[in-house]
């Protein structure tokens, strides 16, 4: 059952001296170290009170939800609990929403403010903050001390009795509650609590209640267990794994595991994309345990389980903001086009996929394609979900991608409205009080002395460790340049890499205003080694196309991005019923220091700007482009300007593909389609796949193919040269795209099996 079902079926204290003891200042004093660490990380996030950002959008939004931790009752938070576990509830106001007393999976939210509460002292030492935490768990403590008279088993803490577990269980839980979500949210905030605030209370209440999960999870059956598993169970196996790491005792990676939902894993374990119709955001949490589990235990099916799932969201589930589902669920592979609705895109399932980004990257810090993803989640859909207008910073549950929709506007909470202070408490507020409470946390990375650097935000990392300060300064993404300013004790030679990301072509870095010759090839990390002196300062450009990107399954409907930016079109008030016809030629910028274009579209001129800044109008992300989505090019051959046509305009079955005399016809356009981290270069003017006959591996195999049958054969990978030239390999064969033996012969064949460095193997993508 949906949430969003289970909702229309439904119809500030100073801390107590028992919180334990607070450890001051910034969260690289106070927090709390793991006992284990986890195995096969290559790469670590800075502790979050080593980065602070600087004056910028991402800063802005970051204010507006701490004053709305700051503001918040924590006595009307607790009236759940108190309620459930028989304390008087202070005289405290019930509040609404999912924290109804009548709704069925009320507290759940509790864990997500003391998430919330936990970072944003970690990270500005704010003691408002730190107080309501800790004066939150007191009574939480409270509630937990006085099970035996509530008629609960010892360890229990919830809003809601008892037996709702024992129906789960039964598989007779009928209400709608999803019980272990909540307990994961519970565990999961005083675990932030204890390692963040130093808080030995947090850790026993923790304990407690983990304990409880370990006695009941324990009596039943493996058979049992899965059928339970069934009803949604939040990151039950992550949060426990992470307790495992965190006091180093193996007895809760043994409860953890007891949350491996196989009906899940095993498919993903094969590779296999088994995701329709899942509810979307009770999978992804299921992915974070996974990679949390090969951590703790080096199992490497479960590393495989989370980065297929990774591969198989991100490549055919997400839409062009890095968002995913359609009113909460996933859609066969590749379903965009179709599901452009109200209720895409909901928060949690982008919060939580960036953090399983995060849990990769760990593992894999050369594969810039993860980092690629997350700006393109982390500014087009979260940095937009947070409505700039309301001082408490509230959010959106969905962010509707129909034609014509508009934040703050919605049918209930099902399209873009946003949530209140006290009358929704959605997953999306409760995941949103996370996120922007933390958009610093994946700046930077560390690696010995080796430093990574991931986003472009301002901000200034403080590496105590080592004596530096790195100042990051710029107006990325408005701009393309971004610096770059190392001083402290810097002395010796240490590494800087930096994200070239995959969308960028001709990327430049300098030190000190002096270009430097390293590799900056598209889609990976330039690495910066060098002797340091205080004040160095690293400026970074990374030039910045407007590309039109055409959906998965549909070639003629398409996003307008800028560099990482998604542009939206500004209907102000007109609404739409249909997606506008836009004219990808008319598409200008119209101003050098803002993202502000113009375009035409139905005939009628529209302003674009970046949908993150898109409130408080109508709008659209997705535009028909009626076959105009891709912008061709021709492949010119960088050895003599040779053109890739079809001979002849042919359309017979083994064409040759090779016409030298560029006539300035369609034959010599190709539009490349993408196709995961490969393109499909398919004719303009016949409409044939380029591809390699009978997926040859012979020498001078013909390389048309007309019948498009999904098969590698038809994928090309494009392999930046960085000279503006590309090698086009073909995925199946590894075959090259080349003139052969350099030939201006009409006809000559198009693939060449050695790669002898010459020019014959590259090719220019001239835009048409």
């Amino acid at each position: 059952m949906s949430r969003r079902r289970v909702l229309q079926a439904a119809g500030a204290t100073a801390a107590a001296t028992a919180a334990g003891p607070v450890l001051g200042g910034s969260s690289a004093q106070a927090a709390i170290s793991p006992a284990r660490p986890d195995i096969g990380a290559l790469a670590f996030p800075f502790a979050l009170g080593q980065v602070r950002l600087t004056a910028s959008r991402w800063l802005d939004n970051q204010h507006r939800t701490a004053a709305y931790l700051r503001f918040v009752d924590v006595d009307r938070l607790l009236y759940n609990f108190r309620a459930n576990h028989g304390l008087a509830t202070k005289g405290a106001a019930a509040t609404g929403g999912w924290e109804a007393p009548d709704f069925p999976f009320r507290s759940h939210v509790q864990g997500h403010f003391l998430t919330a509460w936990a970072q944003l002292y970690a990270v500005t030492g704010d003691t408002v903050a730190r107080d309501k935490a800790l004066y939150m768990v007191a009574e939480l403590a409270k509630c937990q001390a006085n099970n035996s008279a509530a008629g609960f088993t010892a360890g229990y803490l919830c809003g809601y009795p008892e037996s709702d577990f024992t129906a789960l269980e039964a598989r007779t839980l009928s209400n709608g509650n999803v019980p272990y979500y909540t307990v994961h949210k519970t565990l999961t905030g005083l675990l932030d609590v204890w390692r963040h605030l130093g808080s030995t209370q947090a850790r026993d209440v923790l304990l407690a209640l983990a304990g409880w999960v370990d006695t009941r999870t324990g009596r039943l059956t493996a058979a049992q267990r899965q059928a339970m598993l069934d009803t949604e169970f939040g990151g039950m196996n992550a949060v426990l794994t992470d307790l495992c790491q965190q006091t180093g005792d193996a007895r809760w990676l043994t409860v953890a595991q007891r949350f491996d939902h196989a009906a899940v894993f095993d498919p993903l374990a094969a590779n296999q994309d088994a995701l329709a119709g899942l509810h979307a955001n009770t999978q992804v949490p299921k992915w974070i345990g996974a990679i949390r589990e090969y951590k703790a235990t080096g199992t490497t099916r479960y590393r495989d389980i989370a980065t297929n799932a990774w591969n198989h969201c991100v490549g055919a589930h997400t839409y062009a903001i890095g968002g995913n589902s359609q009113a909460e669920h996933f859609r066969a592979p590749n379903a965009i086009a179709g599901y452009l609705l109200n209720d895409t895109c909901e928060s949690c399932n982008t919060v939580n996929m960036l953090r399983l980004t995060r849990e990769l990257f760990a593992l894999t810090p050369d594969r810039a394609a993860l980092f690629d993803f997350y700006e393109q989640a982390w500014l087009n859909h979260l940095i937009g979900q947070q409505n700039p207008a309301d001082p408490h910073g509230h959010v959106t549950y969905f962010t509707p991608l129909r034609p014509g929709g508009r934040r703050g506007v919605g049918p209930a909470w099902g399209g873009g409205t946003w949530s209140t202070d006290y009358t929704t408490f959605w997953c999306c507020q409760g995941t949103g009080l996370e996120m922007h409470t933390r958009l610093m946390d994946s700046v930077y990375y560390h690696a010995g002395t080796t430093l990574t650097v991931n986003l472009f935000v301002p901000s200034v990392l403080t590496w105590t460790q080592r004596g530096i300060t790195v100042t990051q300064s710029t107006t990325y993404p408005a701009s393309d340049t971004t610096t770059l300013r190392v001083t402290g004790t810097v002395g010796g030679a240490w590494a800087l890499r930096i994200r070239i990301p995959g969308w960028t072509t001709g990327a430049t870095i300098g030190v000190n205003g002096v270009a430097q010759d390293i590799t900056t090839t598209p889609g990976s990390y330039a690495t910066l080694t060098r002797s340091w002196t205080s004040g160095d300062t690293v400026t970074v450009r990374l030039p910045m196309r407007t590309v039109v990107r055409p959906a998965n399954d549909d070639p003629d409907t398409a996003a307008v991005t800028h560099g990482p930016v998604v542009l939206s079109g500004n209907y102000g008030d007109t609404a739409l019923t249909s997606l506008p016809a836009l004219d990808t030629a008319s598409i200008r910028r119209t101003s050098s220091t803002a993202l502000a274009f113009t375009a035409t579209a139905d005939g009628a001129t529209v302003p674009l700007g970046p949908f993150h800044d898109a409130h408080g109008h109508h709008y659209t992300v997705y535009w028909n482009t009626g076959g105009r989505g891709r912008t061709p090019v021709r492949l010119a051959n960088a050895a003599g300007g040779l053109v890739l046509g079809i001979q002849d305009m042919s359309t017979a079955d083994g064409g040759r593909a090779l016409l030298w005399t560029d006539s300035g016809t369609a034959d010599h356009d190709w539009d490349l389609i993408p196709d995961g981290d490969a393109h499909r270069l398919r004719n303009v003017h016949s409409g044939k796949v380029l591809g390699v006959l009978d997926m040859s591996t012979a020498d001078g195999a013909a390389v048309l193919q007309w019948t498009d049958n999904g098969t590698a054969d038809h994928r090309w990978l494009l392999l930046d040269q960085g000279d503006n030239t590309y090698q086009v390999r073909n995925a199946h064969s590894g075959k090259l795209l080349a003139v052969q033996n350099g030939s201006t012969a009409v006809g000559a064949f198009a693939v060449q099996d050695a790669d002898d460095g010459s020019a014959d193997n590259r090719w220019r993508l001239v835009q048409v």
